[in-house]
């Protein structure tokens, strides 16, 4: 399942595996990996996700809700980037 949605969402991205991997900073066929049924860490499967704005739940198959809200993810963005502003004035 996650192999499928992953490619699903690659290719929906307009995007090769490879350059996937060149933006995500993995090394060359990291992903094929996932082909062959082996299961992604919890870091890199929240790294994906991120990648591509979809729930790690999406990519397991446990939900098939396709993408998060844009604007939740915005505001989480937006939230994270205030947090470290303000870390870094205090």
């Amino acid at each position: 399942m996650f192999y499928d949605r992953l490619k699903t969402l690659v290719i929906d991205s307009q995007k090769s595996f490879n350059q996937v991997e060149r933006e995500l900073r993995y090394p060359r066929n990291a992903l094929a990996n996932y082909r062959l049924g082996k299961e992604p860490s919890a870091k890199r499967l929240t790294e994906i996700a991120d990648y591509f704005n979809v729930t790690t739940e999406y990519l397991l198959g446990k939900d098939d809700k396709y993408s998060y809200n844009k604007a939740k993810l915005l505001f989480e963005y937006l939230k994270t980037k205030l947090v470290k502003l303000y870390s870094k004035s205090n």
